[in-house]
């Protein structure tokens, strides 16, 4: 992990994770600035070895979390934010950010299933916000790496 990424990216994850459980959208003035910026600071302080880095951090995001947007199981600003967050965090820990994001994901599902019940229709056409389960991943991965 880059040592200068831990603290806009805490702060993006705060702020996100506050506006998806308020409106369920994650705001593109909070995320592409981020993102912009994930881009810049590491080719700015590593060259083209941290370019390189964010640019495939960026990507692995930007696929993984684009095709499940593509089958219906997430929103673009989970995209972008995932995709800004790879950028700045580079390729190996978000790959870790990401594992431990599906399982703060589905235990949130799960709980959000048990508190609402398991309704049939009425439990498929539910949206669940997602920046929490993201923000959980991502500080968690910044401890194991």
């Amino acid at each position: 992990m880059h040592s200068f990424a831990w603290w806009p990216t805490i702060a993006v994850l705060v702020v996100a994770t506050f506006t998806d459980l308020r409106s369920r959208r994650i705001p593109n003035w909070l995320v592409l600035p981020f993102m912009v910026a994930g881009l810049i600071v590491p080719a700015w302080l590593h060259g083209w070895h941290g370019l390189a880095q964010s640019l495939e951090g960026f990507a692995l995001g930007a696929v993984i979390y684009g095709f499940l947007s593509l089958i219906g199981g997430m929103g673009m600003g989970d995209v972008k934010l995932v995709a800004a967050i790879g950028a700045w965090i580079g390729p190996e820990q978000l790959a870790i950010a990401l594992l431990l994001t599906a399982m703060a994901g589905g235990l949130m599902a799960l709980g959000f299933a048990i508190v609402g019940g398991f309704k049939g229709e009425v439990w498929k056409s539910r949206k669940i916000p997602y920046a929490p389960a993201i923000a959980i991943g991502t500080m968690f991965s910044f401890f194991s790496h």
